[in-house]
């Protein structure tokens, strides 16, 4: 039986469009942090906004900070993974060898399921006024 190649070679010619693929890929990451931390910046702030306007919704507002927060934290968090996976690969398009990181696929796509299921539970659980 084969043996998997943990490493695939990249000719000296095809590296500029390999960093540029590395780049693309860095700046979607950029994009959705971009969104996520402003998705989370409306909704923190959005409590204030409502007790200013005289609208009664303290329950909206006990709802939407540490939803908030946790979406700014989240983004943040992100944006500092999506430049450390850019720093590990442009290393290995420079040193000709790249493979792929399934664990990483994997950790993000566990912590977004996480995050989201505690995200539901939460607002399953929180009584509506």
């Amino acid at each position: 039986m084969a043996e998997r190649q943990r490493h695939r070679e990249i000719p000296s010619e095809n590296r500029a469009s390999e960093h540029l693929a590395n780049e693309r890929t860095f700046l979607a990451w950029v994009r959705t942090t971009i969104a996520l931390i402003s998705l989370g910046f409306v909704l923190a702030r959005i409590g204030p906004w409502l007790s200013e306007s005289g609208t009664h919704a303290p329950h909206l507002i006990t709802k939407a900070w540490p939803v908030g927060m946790g979406l700014v934290i989240f983004g943040a968090l992100l944006t500092m993974l999506a430049a450390w996976r850019y720093d590990a690969v442009n290393r290995e398009i420079e040193a000709g060898r790249v493979k792929t990181d399934r664990a990483l696929v994997w950790s993000v796509t566990i912590a977004i399921m996480l995050l989201s299921g505690v995200l539901i539970l939460y607002m399953l659980m929180a009584p509506e006024k």
